[in-house]
């Protein structure tokens, strides 16, 4: 077993971004010589189960399974009630932690007619060593372990579940292999259904978990 490893779980969002916007429309950096809104609200299903709470429950779901594996896993928030932190925060927790890898947790909100499916995000072209191969494995595993717990790739995003971007900021910040999961679209039926049952979260986090184990071993 991978002993002594670290991993940043970054759960999306947060469940006090709503009634805070002027904290959250705050302006910070971004990478690429990029500002961006310190964080947003997220989006949600049609019946209103919200991404913050979705993200934060696989998240701590895929917490409980690596540090069963003696991994140490250090959060970017401490619970699903506060406001932030901005995306410039969370990067910087994975930087100063020194994380051997960083997985950001997120939910996609797409109206177009069928969406569905999962991507993995990471930043392209890179901007240091740690965000050209490593965090290439560390997508390709992830992508890798979703497709074999039979989640679907996306129809409408990336390609095959790859979704190189240039303008994430948590991504673009980042000094440690990173990777940023959106596990589907909240907005299509059957993707919400299984976010917004407990089964299929722990599906999602028992895939995540796997595939952090495979990065790192």
């Amino acid at each position: 077993m991978p002993g002594g490893k670290v991993v940043v779980l970054d759960p999306g969002h947060n469940g006090g971004n709503g009634s805070h916007t002027a904290e959250i429309n705050k302006q910070v950096p971004a990478g690429r010589g990029q500002m961006k809104p310190c964080n947003t609200t997220g989006t949600a299903t049609n019946a209103g189960y919200e991404e913050h709470a979705f993200t934060w429950d696989v998240a701590n779901r895929v917490k409980d399974e690596l540090a069963a594996k003696g991994i140490k896993v250090v959060m970017t928030r401490p619970n699903d009630t506060g406001v932030g932190p901005c995306v410039d925060q969370r990067a910087a927790v994975g930087n100063q932690a020194k994380a051997d890898a960083v997985v950001s947790i997120h939910a996609d909100g797409s109206d177009s007619a069928g969406a569905h499916g999962f991507h993995v995000a990471y930043s392209n072209p890179p901007l240091n060593a740690a965000q050209g191969a490593p965090s290439s494995k560390l997508t390709h595993d992830l992508r890798d372990g979703l497709k074999a717990a039979g989640f679907a790739t996306s129809t409408y995003i990336g390609t095959d579940g790859l979704s190189p971007r240039a303008d994430l900021g948590g991504l673009n910040l980042s000094e440690r292999p990173s990777a940023l999961i959106e596990c589907g679209n909240m907005r299509n039926a059957g993707d919400a259904g299984t976010m917004s049952s407990s089964d299929g979260r722990q599906k999602y986090a028992d895939a995540i978990a796997k595939a952090i184990m495979a990065y790192l071993s």
